[in-house]
């Protein structure tokens, strides 16, 4: 037996005559035919007696008929499924993201790639950079996604977006007046701080001390997102990304430009070993141009 050989006598059984399952194959009537009396061979025993003109299934075709439709309608949604995933309508995708894109940025990215991919199976972890890393070496997922000032820990990486850290200043303060802060403005200020194991405290540290300038460290934070909280409760001053500023606006807060810049990479890693999927390509490419749509905002004047 063949598959067309069961299309065949499927169709004969919906269509009552040869012609019409030919018809409903794109065959030819005597193509119809062979395939029928080819499965009767196969199988030993006759599936259709000629009464008044039609084709009538024998009893023993009709036990048939119940488990041939059954792999047939599993045969098509293999082939809809196959379908659905050359035109990229489907795909699933582990996604692990550091927290500076993963708390807003990138739920909003995934949302707007879903509602154009409706059978996409998206999982988001939101991880450190430095674990996102660890994911991906190990290929526990299909893209990572970290936040590091100039980070490429992987021969796989792509910057997606190089911004400057932004001075985030309770509402009301002194120097909001101020349209660009330097060091210098942050002398004796008390200035809330990401942990010490993280790559943006060093560069920042590293600013300050050349720059002679003493700052009141009383509070640390490992999120920057949890920084902007901190700095609206009046906690201090901070340096965060621009993306979070961008998700972190609000009455209570201000951003200003600081200088000299301290860039931010936000950078898209894959694991090392395997090749990328038509599904990860498909969503790599709409996560650059959403991207790029929030990159003319990153210009703007941050209040």
């Amino acid at each position: 037996m063949n598959l067309r050989q069961l299309e065949a006598f499927r169709a004969v059984i919906l269509g009552q005559t040869v012609t019409r399952a030919a018809e409903m194959l794109h065959i030819s009537q005597p193509a119809a035919t062979r395939l029928i009396s080819a499965l009767e061979e196969d199988i030993g025993f006759p599936l259709f007696e000629r009464i008044k003109g039609r084709l009538q299934p024998t009893p023993e075709a009709l036990v048939l008929y119940e488990e041939v439709q059954r792999s047939l309608l599993g045969v098509e949604r293999i082939a809809r499924t196959a379908r659905e995933i050359g035109s990229l309508a489907r795909g699933s995708l582990r996604i692990a993201c550091a927290p500076a894109l993963g708390l807003s940025f990138m739920p909003r990215a995934i949302c707007a790639f879903v509602k154009q991919h409706e059978q996409a199976r998206i999982s988001l972890v939101v991880q450190s950079s430095t674990e996102v890393v660890d994911q991906v070496v190990g290929q526990r997922c299909d893209l990572g996604l970290i936040a590091e000032p100039h980070a490429f820990p992987s021969p796989r990486g792509e910057c997606l977006l190089r911004s400057p850290l932004v001075c985030a200043l309770p509402a009301g303060h002194h120097l909001q007046s101020k349209a660009v802060l330097v060091p210098e403005d942050l002398e004796d200020e008390a200035f809330i701080s990401y942990p010490h194991a993280l790559g943006s405290r060093q560069h920042i540290d590293g600013l300050f001390a050349a720059h002679g300038v003493n700052r009141r460290l009383q509070l640390e934070a490992q999120l920057s997102a949890t920084l902007c909280a901190l700095v609206e409760q009046g906690g201090g001053i901070a340096l965060v990304d621009a993306i979070t500023a961008l998700e972190n606006r609000s009455e209570g807060i201000v951003f200003r430009p600081f200088e000299p810049a301290i860039e931010m990479d936000f950078s898209l890693l894959l694991p090392p070993q395997s090749r990328p999927s038509l599904f990860q390509e498909c969503f790599m490419e709409h996560l650059r141009a959403f991207v790029a749509q929030e990159i003319p905002v990153l210009h703007q004047p941050l209040r």
